[in-house]
């Protein structure tokens, strides 16, 4: 269970980190430098790099309108309540490195109120004060510099407390996503010498997780942190990534991977085939984590219709992050969903493509995980004697997972149906317009009337009176577009088209 402190002292952590100005709802970005007796050696070694770092991340993860606390932790204790904000500003332009390394420089090693003992270390208080009081309960990031020795009242059951802590990460509800970067810095200080620090960032709700998401496709961080990220948390979705090799038994399409991570489904306009065998790559992303076993299940999700994805095998096994194994699968096509290229969609897209979005979703049962061999060892050396490696182990209730992976159907239309009907609508213009004009023309009509030959001229649409000798009116002359004809013809009338 997590371990809190009393309502005092939780109080006196919550006024801390307000007490330099810094307003509830404040930071999007919480940056947590800790500074207890067990991070002597990263204060006191003239040649500790672990400030300089800590202002690196700072400028590479802020931006313009992105409010920020910069705030030291230890244990809060009646008259030295943590955190204790160092920084506290809306980012807009961003902070200087100069403000942000002022802020650290005049940071010690803290002891004891009335003592020349070191402070205790708390690292859930720190970080359940940042996501209450400096983030508010709002979204955003939350960051933790750390040896990792979670020793709160100078508890020496580092590994128990550090449990509390990875519970903290995994049980509460405000974390969406968590990752650790264990970097190796060998310091040697005056009572105590570590040989690495470890770097997480906490993101606090849905948005908090795509504000990391977008930060890491940036690149900024990874070019101060050249580490791989570990993951803790989520450990059941995006466990693993689809990566298309090849394509056959499936003549006019072709498969590709855009660099925003969208399948591309390529589709000529005539191919009609219902389904495609397809050879995959099947990576681990969830770094530092091997799947031990795990079965198989997957389905595409395609212009309204539901497919299940058959799979050449649906077991794996031993799979080490960041390393794949090959999958064939056999995949419907949307084919009775694609419009034909007489449609209004075909017509509309020529020239380039008409796309049906979609999904593919792979499902991992039975899931079993372990730390990878390469990443226990790298851990041993840079905490050495730290139990951290036995409490990265995923939750039990972990044992499944799910990736999605987006894909668009994008049928290639050629230009043949656009220029017939372009054509087909130029040619009916055309006899609109000869039409209006032949409307327009007077039209000559020869008519005899009591053996006098009379020429008249009448437009298309017009009727004329005709009359004999005597003035009366005995006919009248109608004209269209396909000629004249005499009516209301009177009784015995001599009247006559012609001559």
């Amino acid at each position: 269970m997590t371990r809190w402190l009393p309502r005092t002292a939780r109080f006196a952590a919550s006024a801390a980190l307000l007490c330099a100005g810094a307003p509830a709802l404040a930071g999007s970005h919480v940056f947590l430098v800790q500074n207890s007796g067990w991070m002597e050696p990263f204060y006191t070694d003239p040649a500790s790099p672990f400030k300089p770092l800590v202002a690196e991340i700072v400028m590479a993860a802020t931006r313009p309108g992105e409010p920020m606390v910069l705030a030291a932790f230890n244990q809060g204790v009646p008259g030295a309540p943590s955190p204790r904000a160092l920084l506290s500003l809306k980012v807009d332009p961003v902070p200087t490195r100069r403000q942000v390394v002022g802020a650290l420089a005049a940071l010690e090693v803290a002891r004891k109120p009335g003592s020349t003992a070191l402070a205790d270390t708390d690292l859930n208080e720190a970080v359940g004060s940042a996501i209450g009081t400096a983030l508010g309960g709002k979204p955003g990031l939350v960051w933790l510099f750390t040896n990792n020795r979670n020793s709160p009242n100078n508890d020496q059951a580092t590994a128990l407390r550090n449990r509390d802590f990875y519970q903290l990460i995994h049980r509460g509800g405000a974390i969406s996503k968590a990752l650790a970067f264990p970097l190796q810095m060998p310091v040697q200080g005056a009572q105590y010498r570590a040989n690495g620090l470890m770097v997480y960032v906490f993101a606090v709700g849905a948005q908090g997780a795509r504000e990391l998401d977008a930060l890491l496709a940036t690149g900024r961080l990874q070019q101060v942190i050249t580490e791989p990220a570990a993951r803790l948390k989520p450990l059941d979705r995006d466990t693993v990534r689809l990566v298309p090799r090849k394509v056959s038994d499936g003549p006019g399409v072709a498969f590709s991977m855009a660099p925003n991570g969208v399948l591309h489904a390529d589709v000529d306009a005539e191919a009609r085939t219902p389904s495609a065998r397809i050879e995959w790559n099947l990576e681990n992303t969830m770094y530092p984590y091997t799947i031990v076993s795990a079965t198989l299940g997957a389905r595409s999700v395609l212009g309204g219709e539901n497919h299940p994805i058959e799979l050449a095998g649906t077991q794996v096994s031993k799979l080490a992050p960041g390393k794949s194994a090959p999958l064939a699968s056999t995949m419907q096509l949307p084919v009775g969903q694609l419009p034909g290229k007489w449609s209004m969609q075909a017509v509309t897209s020529a020239g380039s493509a008409y796309v049906v979005p979609g999904r593919i979703e792979l499902q991992l049962s039975g899931q079993r995980l372990e730390l990878s061999h390469a990443f226990r060892q790298r851990m041993a050396t840079l905490f050495p004697g730290d139990p951290l490696p036995d409490i990265f182990t995923p939750p039990a209730q972990i044992d499944g997972s799910t990736a999605v992976l987006p894909i668009e159907v994008r049928v290639h239309y050629g230009l043949g149906p656009l220029v017939a009907l372009i054509g087909a609508a130029l040619a009916l213009l055309g006899a609109a317009a000869a039409a209006v004009l032949a409307m327009a023309r007077p039209r000559k009509a020869f008519v005899t009337v009591e053996d006098e030959l009379r020429t008249m001229h009448a437009r298309a649409g017009t009727t004329q009176p005709i009359y004999d000798k005597a003035g009366n009116k005995v006919a009248q002359l109608k004209t269209t577009l396909f000629g004249h004809q005499l009516i209301d013809l009177r009784e015995g009338a001599q009247v006559r088209l012609g001559r």
